[in-house]
């Protein structure tokens, strides 16, 4: 059982949070939808499988959508009945609506509700989210937990490898990553979340292994010389990537949390096939 905490902690389905560790940490959750023409589905409800089934056979990319204004007022209204005050964290503002469609449910919780734009998303939004718990337990106040989430905001770093620009490209999300836009055999791109919160490209590698040494060597150079952190390993149909890479990690470095998770239906809209790795250093 939960012990009582000085905020209740919300964030979206983007964060990729899988529902038995949101359950275990408290987290609520409010999902975002994929739509292939008039059928919807809340986000998670499609395993990966049926997902890129579906979009494999679909004639066109199925669309998303951000939670509407009351199903964020709903979920406030059920955290506030086990807090004093919320936090609710979510994908960046240059991505999505999401985070305007919290604020706009907030104003009616008369500033008991302090939403955050986490300038990221999947695991590099879920690693301030789950900073958020820890604050919470800690009973830190919501004004001083979301001046440590700014701090955690520009440690949290994220990067991405697609098989293909083709999702984003046709999604409409492409911005600087077009740079790397290229026609080369076997090419795989990785990119990042920039300062704020937009997607910007990495690096073209020619082959999968080029691509997994190069995630690799970033994470080395976020990691800046320190040795210990959180990591978090995503994979959208690429598994056996996302393993090797877990494996790395934990070889290199003191890890002091290791999630492997899936890339939620949303997140893989826009992605396609993927493999990504989010850190948070120690202080």
């Amino acid at each position: 059982m939960l012990t009582e905490r000085s905020f209740a902690v919300v964030t979206d389905s983007t964060s990729d949070i899988a529902p038995e560790l949101a359950a275990e940490r408290g987290i609520y959750v409010v999902p975002l939808q994929v739509s292939f023409g008039n059928e919807s589905f809340a986000d998670g409800v499609l395993t990966q499988a049926e997902f890129f089934k579906r979009m494999n056979a679909a004639p066109k990319l199925p669309s998303t959508s951000q939670p509407s204004v009351g199903a964020f007022e709903e979920t406030y209204e059920r955290a506030l009945e086990t807090a004093p005050a919320v936090i609710s964290i979510h994908i960046s503002s240059a991505l999505s609506g999401t985070v305007n469609a919290a604020r706009q449910a907030a104003e009616r919780f008369s500033g008991r509700v302090h939403v955050f734009d986490s300038l990221n998303l999947s695991w590099g939004c879920a690693l301030q989210v789950m900073d958020a718990v820890i604050a919470a337990n800690e009973g830190m106040s919501p004004e001083a937990a979301i001046e440590r989430l700014t701090h955690t905001r520009e440690r949290a770093k994220m990067i991405v490898g697609l098989d293909s620009l083709e999702n984003l490209l046709r999604g409409g999300r492409i911005g600087k990553v077009s740079a790397l836009l290229g026609s080369l055999l076997n090419l795989k791109i990785t990119i990042t979340v920039d300062k704020h919160g937009a997607f910007a490209p990495v690096k073209r590698s020619r082959g999968e292994k080029a691509a997994l040494a190069h995630t690799l060597e970033w994470v080395d150079h976020q990691m800046a010389g320190r040795r210990k952190g959180a990591f978090a390993v995503g994979h959208a149909m690429t598994e056996a990537r996302a393993l090797r890479l877990r494996d790395a990690l934990l070889a290199r470095y003191d890890v002091t949390e290791m999630h492997v998770y899936e890339a939620g239906s949303v997140v893989a809209a826009h992605t396609g096939t993927v493999w990504g790795v989010s850190l948070l250093p120690s202080e």
